[in-house]
């Protein structure tokens, strides 16, 4: 049996020789408790300012290149990129209209609807009203500020090849756009699309024959 001193000239008393460490510390005075919170205190801002000195006066550089270079991982990244095949562009539009689904264009065109009006006399938004657009010419709406790119183009009509073009890259078809739209990609939609627009005219054009 071991006794312990606790306080001022209480003990405590044990029976197990193995005592747990927050016995011991139970046990302890004031003044030995100090000591012992004071150690923890100073051992902690020891390991901070060793990590910030560190910090600051260690600058690791990176490899200019890999240490160790498996062979052939370059040359295969290389490869694939090469072998990557060049945007060639939307297909013709000709064929697609003869099976485009005007509906469906009408149900995809609502999207665009937030930047553009379709009604005739309908009002423009961020981007002009297209009523009419089909065999119209670009920059078709006075008073609509539109790009220099388009401007320049304002005595050119909107073929439907042209549509085609502008609807798949508008940015390709004509640099500095101000329509802010990536492109419809997918030739069906596309096409539907363009036979929708045909559609808002009073009196919708032919498709073309080839």
């Amino acid at each position: 049996m071991r006794a312990y001193r606790q306080g001022r000239g209480r003990a405590l008393v044990c029976c197990d020789p193995f005592v747990p460490l927050t016995v011991e510390i139970l046990t302890m005075n004031g003044f030995e408790f100090n000591k012992l919170l004071g150690a923890i205190i100073l051992a902690m801002l020891v390991a901070m300012l060793s990590a910030f000195v560190a910090r600051e006066t260690i600058h690791p550089e990176p490899l200019e290149k890999n240490s160790y270079v498996v062979e052939g991982v370059g040359a295969e990244t290389s490869v694939a990129t090469a072998e990557t095949p060049a945007d060639k562009g939307p297909e013709s539009i000709a064929p697609l209209l003869a099976a485009a689904d005007v509906a469906a264009g009408q149900k995809y065109i609502r999207v665009c609807a937030a930047c553009h009006s379709f009604e005739k006399g309908g009002a423009n938004k961020v981007g002009p009203n297209l009523y009419g657009i089909v065999m119209n010419k670009h920059a078709h709406m006075d008073g609509f500020a539109y790009s220099d790119g388009m401007q320049a183009l304002s005595g050119k009509k909107w073929e439907f090849e042209d549509l085609n073009h502008f609807l798949y890259s508008p940015r390709g078809y004509i640099s500095g756009t101000k329509m802010a739209f990536a492109g419809i990609k997918n030739d069906k939609d596309r096409a539907n699309v363009i036979a929708y627009l045909r559609t808002l005219a009073d009196s919708p054009v032919a498709l073309p024959s080839k």
